[in-house]
């Protein structure tokens, strides 16, 4: 919780506590005092609509306690042990199930967004006798007007009037099989990275990209912006395959792209928005070598230091002459924005939409060739997309780690470009 909203009796000091007992403080403006306003349980808490434009914060909802008010942030899951959706107030440890009154299909999808998968595959509602007495400190229930965000939506109940919770399935995403890591080695095993697909162009490797639905690839704007029409049918792309001399044959024949997206804001000058998509004519046959990798949530959130993975077939030496016929991978860690636009690294060049990732003394980084590949982070045993190659000086130069496409802020577009296309 963070600081609370300004009353006509002062000002709200927020606070939390490790259990249910939410706590606010507010000044009583004739005595200069402070006042203690108190609510042991969440049941004794009244819910408000979020006052338009005064919280700025997503996924915050608001709370009554005793005449005072304070903002308390939320966050979904769907709970890996029996697939039920819950919501945390704040950061209690409490996660509390979602009434099945006035679910729909389309909420389903804007859960399963928010929390990075495509769509919705399957739910239905539990009667709360099948799960057993777990949840005794409340519910949310959706609100009776449906309202464009998810957060807006939720509020607090004792029960529930149907006797039953959502349970719910999303488009499954970011696994792959168990496979023994080559020791030693920058050498992918086949099916470690499986939504890894090679583009090529005129029958060339030209960039990398993931695989996030049976027909759908996401790669980087500069990779193709300049090949769409009427050049498309020069685009394959290849899947399940991790040496580029496999590519062609019968058992991996390349998917034909019956279009490319690229996002309009993509600015060739500066690399901003370096993002496209591109539709194939058949769908991905999945498997253990070819799956989908899965998209953050809306808000996630990388610390400086977070360990990710790199993968490609780009070039290992900045000459440009070696290129692998073998897919490499290495891990890097995300260096936060504030130090990636420091003057001894690009001096303000990295804008919102981008993120950085590398060693400050260089050793790993993307190449030519890598290109439009991922950038992909371990999020709770599950891979997520959360950056796409870009750019960056030179390959692998001191104070110069590579730059890539911030996917979180692209997925209203991602979204968007897949239903209407």
């Amino acid at each position: 919780m963070a600081n609370g909203a300004s009353t006509a009796s002062g000002t709200d000091l927020c606070t939390t506590s490790a259990g249910l007992q939410m706590s606010t403080d507010t000044a009583d403006s004739s005595s200069g005092l402070y006042a203690r306003k108190t609510c042991q349980t969440f049941a004794e808490a009244i819910v408000l609509p979020k006052p338009s434009g005064a919280w700025g914060y997503k996924g915050d909802i608001l709370l009554q306690c005793d005449g005072g008010y304070f903002r308390i942030g939320l966050a979904e899951r769907i709970s890996p042990e029996n697939s039920l959706l819950e919501i945390q107030l704040g950061k209690l440890p409490t996660w509390l199930p979602v009434c099945y009154e006035r679910w729909n299909s389309s909420l389903g999808t804007l859960v399963c967004r928010q929390l990075g998968y495509l769509r919705l595959t399957k739910h239905k509602g539990v009667n709360l006798t099948d799960i057993g007495p777990n949840y005794t400190d409340g519910f949310i229930q959706i609100t009776s007007e449906q309202k464009s965000s998810l957060e807006n939506m939720w509020q607090f109940r004792r029960s529930c009037i149907t006797g039953k919770v959502i349970a719910l399935q999303c488009f499954e995403c970011g696994t792959r099989a168990k496979l023994p890591r080559i020791i030693g080695g920058v050498e992918a095993a086949l099916g470690r990275w499986p939504w890894q697909v090679s583009l090529y162009y005129s029958n060339r490797h030209t960039c990398g990209g993931s695989i996030i639905t049976s027909q759908w690839v996401v790669t980087a704007a500069h990779c193709v912006h300049n090949y769409r029409l009427p050049q498309i049918s020069s685009w394959v792309v290849y899947a399940g395959i991790v040496t580029r001399s496999s590519a062609k044959t019968a058992q991996h024949a390349g998917y034909a792209v019956e279009k490319i997206i690229y996002n309009k804001n993509y600015n060739h000058r500066t690399h901003d928005s370096d993002i496209a998509l591109m539709k194939l004519r058949t769908p991905f046959n999945f498997s253990d070598t070819i799956r989908p990798i899965c998209l953050p949530q809306y808000d996630y959130a990388l610390p400086g230091g977070t360990q990710c993975w790199i993968s490609g077939w780009g070039y290992t030496q900045p000459d440009g002459v070696h290129s692998p016929d073998t897919l490499k991978e290495a891990p890097v860690p995300i260096i936060s924005t504030k130090k990636c636009n420091s003057s001894c690294m690009y001096n303000g060049e990295i804008t919102a939409r981008m993120l950085c990732a590398g060693y400050t003394e260089g050793k790993v980084d993307a190449c030519q060739g890598d290109s439009g590949g991922p950038l992909v982070c371990q999020d709770d045993n599950v891979w997520r997309l959360v950056g796409v190659v870009s750019w960056g000086t030179g390959c692998a130069e001191p104070n110069h780690p590579g730059v890539y496409t911030k996917v979180a802020k692209f997925l209203g577009w991602i979204y968007e470009m897949i239903e209407n296309y």
